[in-house]
């Protein structure tokens, strides 16, 4: 059984594909969607794929392939879907209890959130997942978090743009949170400055007097660097995603 959401992606990217000869692009198929964020495109073609109904050839550009319909999808009614939105009548009247308490006394830079639990972490701006870019910082912008994300120390938020980490499980539109720190150890994700003036987020390999800003997908390339060019600017602690 497919969602609902599932189905439309399916039947959208058959019709493309036997309209046009090739797959739509991730911009396309949001917008045929309605969806706020690539990132929901990822998940609903990765559970596609996990079902049996969908190839995609990850070292090909716009290379996706419909191996099968679901039966009868020309005519499915309401019926034919698992519900996107079920609520299990068992819970409709669960009331969660929730501790109250100050959690930010710990948390330099942040401030109380309305919601119990939660921080309010300022909003930095947009980091290319992808090409470097310059992280703008917006004063105004905030984003809460639930406390149990975070240890000790400053941190702040960026919103990823790109799609060099979704092998990492980062994807476009995803929001990152990065502990504010000038060290990281090999292996580690983190926000890198690069000659002062790009911000990227990538995983940190220091080979010997070089550092290597890696992507986490195979169409990104390795970027090396005399260590002396590269700032660490925070490491990556949490991800935050919008369903």
């Amino acid at each position: 059984m497919l969602t609902r959401k599932q189905h439309e992606l399916l039947v959208f990217i058959d019709r493309h594909l036997k309209e046009t000869g090739f797959s739509p692009s991730f911009e396309e198929m949001k917008d045929g969607l309605q969806l706020k964020s690539k990132s929901g495109i990822h998940r609903l073609i990765s559970a596609l794929e996990e079902r049996g109904f969908l190839r995609r050839h990850h070292h090909r550009a716009r290379a996706l392939e419909v191996v099968r319909l679901p039966p009868g999808s020309e005519l499915a009614d309401d019926t034919a879907f698992e519900a996107d939105d079920a609520v299990d009548t068992a819970d409709a009247h669960f009331s969660p209890k929730i501790i109250r308490g100050d959690f930010t006394r710990a948390l330099p830079g942040v401030r109380a959130a309305n919601d119990a639990g939660a921080v309010q972490l300022p909003l930095y701006g947009r980091i290319a997942a992808g090409l470097p870019i310059e992280a703008m910082r917006d004063s105004d912008a905030h984003i809460d978090v639930p406390v149990t994300m975070l240890g000790n120390g400053e941190h702040y938020a960026l919103e990823v743009a790109g799609d060099s980490m979704i092998e990492a499980g980062i994807l476009d539109g995803d929001t990152v949170i990065i502990r504010r720190d000038d060290v990281a150890e090999n292996g580690q994700i983190v926000v890198a400055l690069v000659d002062d003036n790009e911000v990227t987020l990538k995983r940190l390999r220091r080979r010997g007097n070089s550092i290597a800003l890696e992507p986490a997908n195979a169409r990104h390339e390795i970027r090396i660097f005399p260590a002396d060019r590269v700032k660490v600017q925070g490491r990556l602690v949490a991800l935050l995603r919008a369903y």
